[in-house]
């Protein structure tokens, strides 16, 4: 991942509203997927994507000092 200290405050705003259309993505692919196998990749997918949008989210509160 980025160091995310070094993005500017508009490409900060733009990950995470990639990360969100990506757990959308995920979740919507999740719904149409059966199989355990897929359930397990869409879970683990879901986990990366949540972990970053967490830290992204983390980041931009520290910025805006809340």
């Amino acid at each position: 991942m980025t160091n995310l200290s070094s993005l500017s405050v508009t490409e900060l705003a733009d990950r995470i509203a990639i990360v969100r259309d990506n757990i959308r993505q995920i979740t919507e692919q999740a719904t149409a997927q059966s199989g355990a196998a897929d359930e397990e990749r869409n879970a683990d997918r879901l986990a990366i994507q949540n972990e970053e949008l967490d830290s992204l989210v983390a980041e931009q509160a520290r910025r805006s000092g809340k």
